[in-house]
């Protein structure tokens, strides 16, 4: 088993190639789409219909944009968390997923990426929702850990024998500093699943968002220090920021 580190438009991809078979560890992008079968068919030599697996950790559009795409140009499956219902479900959530299409879009400004199309289904069809700690079809040595905080569907994947660990966004490295990322919907879960993760020790620790890592006890201690107690949104800063634009003018008409 080898696993190559891609990057993508604004996250690391990682893609696990067996001698009959690859899986993607997320979906990213629909930026990547051809970036992930470029690598397949140039860079490894590889038919694109031997991607067997693509996972979807969470909805963000860096990581379930390219999913849908990816199987019906390969015929892999989608294997994703079981939690019920969708992240995008209702008039909220419509909201939510274009902020986070914005959200992507922003980020991509500040890499120097050139603007791409990143519109995905909202809705992911699965073909495989698996509970903590089943086995993914067809690379049953991995295994599906539940880590959610960031949203309510987050997962990672373990690999027990070679202890490698993949946790999406559940932990991002910023300045060479281990972070919690943006948003975390639910923090005392966000505080389990990594503790969890810290617990694992994993020899190998693979981020989306800063590649390699080590979760060290200073880095758990950080991370436990600096998550928010409460949750941290999309509709909080919005809150916050609509707060100050109309309060601030009435603190300088009405001084203390």
């Amino acid at each position: 088993m080898k696993i190559h580190t891609l990057r993508g438009h604004i996250q690391n991809l990682y893609l696990v190639e067996y001698p009959d078979r690859l899986m993607l560890l997320d979906g990213g992008c629909r930026a990547d789409v051809s970036l992930i079968l470029d690598y397949i068919t140039a860079q490894l030599g590889r038919s694109v219909s031997e991607l067997k697996v693509v996972v979807v950790t969470h909805m963000h559009p860096d990581h379930a944009g390219g999913a849908h795409l990816l199987r019906r140009k390969t015929g892999c499956k989608i294997v994703s968390g079981a939690q019920v219902g969708h992240w995008y479900q209702g008039g909220l959530g419509i909201v939510m997923f274009w902020a986070d299409l914005a959200l992507a879009h922003w980020m991509a400004k500040r890499l120097g990426k050139p603007r791409r199309r990143l519109w995905f289904p909202r809705k992911l069809r699965a073909d495989h929702q698996l509970m903590d700690g089943e086995a993914i079809p067809g690379f049953s040595e991995w295994q599906v850990l539940e880590t959610t905080g960031h949203t309510d569907r987050d997962i990672s994947l373990f690999h027990p024998q070679q202890s490698i660990l993949y946790v999406a966004d559940l932990i991002v490295e910023v300045k060479k500093q281990l972070i919690s990322p943006f948003p975390i919907f639910f923090p005392k879960q966000y505080r389990r699943s990594v503790a969890r993760v810290y617990q694992l020790n994993p020899q190998r620790l693979l981020l989306a968002h800063g590649g390699e890592a080590i979760l060290d006890d200073h880095a758990y201690q950080h991370l436990m220090d600096t998550t928010p107690i409460t949750p941290a949104t999309h509709w909080r800063v919005v809150k916050i920021k609509l707060k100050r634009f109309l309060f601030t003018p009435l603190a300088h008409l009405f001084p203390r």
